[in-house]
């Protein structure tokens, strides 16, 4: 069974890298900002849609970056597969799941997200307002693929071909079409599930693994893979994390999301 969220006190005192991920989707220069003020000292700074994204791709608002782009990002940061990281952000974000989830496609390990964010970790952990910088590594990630699927994999999912299931990590309302805020068609992929990425925080945290497993173990068959999806890619991140957690153990991100999905192919819309 994964382990992927950690809380403060496990982490006090031990030789980790940190990597500051803190962004808001309404004002894309915050995240920087607020780590050019104050961040746990030695991290650095991945920006969602700078360094997360490939905002130039057309297959999502938040697509999925190349491996060219996510190795040259590794190697900046000076990261080796087998460094310690743990990943920040606000707290309750998806953002340090983003990058957990490509850190982990890259071949690393021994990643966490912190399960406070990071006004709590400065209460208890050293912070700096200095850009620390690693000298450039030479690592050769060791790609995971089977960790993500493409809108063609989803395809065979919804026409029966492949025997998977697809859960929506958004909003009850967005999932069944009454209400769609962002993109230009409502409803869902068919044949997915629903369960609101928001349900797996408890006082502005992600919940403990005890409370992952009461709470999602029976939301589908464990036996066969499971893909999570969202809008855009990001708010799938703590759902894919969490089925994890809760011990799924054949589980895959859909990075495109809904707004990939839409292009070129049909909805549906339907009460749950």
């Amino acid at each position: 069974m994964s382990k992927v969220f950690y809380d403060l006190k496990s982490i006090i005192g031990k030789a980790v890298r940190y990597i500051d991920t803190r962004f808001d989707l309404g004002d894309g220069d915050t995240g920087s900002k607020m780590f050019e003020k104050e961040h746990i000292e030695g991290a650095i700074y991945w920006d969602l849609e700078k360094d997360l994204s490939d905002m130039e791709s057309k297959n999502g608002r938040h697509p999925m970056i190349s491996k060219d782009k996510m190795t040259k990002l590794i190697r900046q940061a000076g990261l080796t597969l087998d460094d310690s990281i743990i990943i920040y952000d606000q707290g309750g974000s998806p953002f340090a799941l983003r990058a957990y989830f490509l850190l982990e496609w890259a071949g690393f390990s021994d990643i966490h997200v912190l399960r406070e964010g990071f006004e709590e970790a400065k209460k208890v952990l050293p912070v700096s307002d200095l850009n620390q910088n690693y000298p450039l590594s030479n690592v050769s990630p060791i790609w995971k693929d089977e960790l993500y699927v493409d809108i063609e994999t989803v395809k065979k999912i919804v026409a029966g071909e492949v025997d998977a299931q697809l859960i929506d990590a958004r909003s009850a309302i967005r999932y069944r079409g009454e209400v769609e805020p962002i993109d230009a068609v409502a409803g869902h992929i068919p044949t997915a599930l629903n369960f609101d990425w928001e349900q797996l925080k408890q006082d502005g945290k992600f919940m403990k693994q005890k409370a992952l497993i009461e709470k999602l173990t029976d939301l589908t068959d464990n036996s066969k893979p499971v893909i999570a999806y969202c809008g855009s890619g990001v708010t799938a991140a703590p759902l894919y994390a969490s089925l994890k957690e809760a011990g799924y153990e054949n589980v895959q991100l859909y990075v495109g999301s809904y707004s990939d999905w839409i292009r070129e192919n049909e909805v549906e819309t339907s009460l749950m």
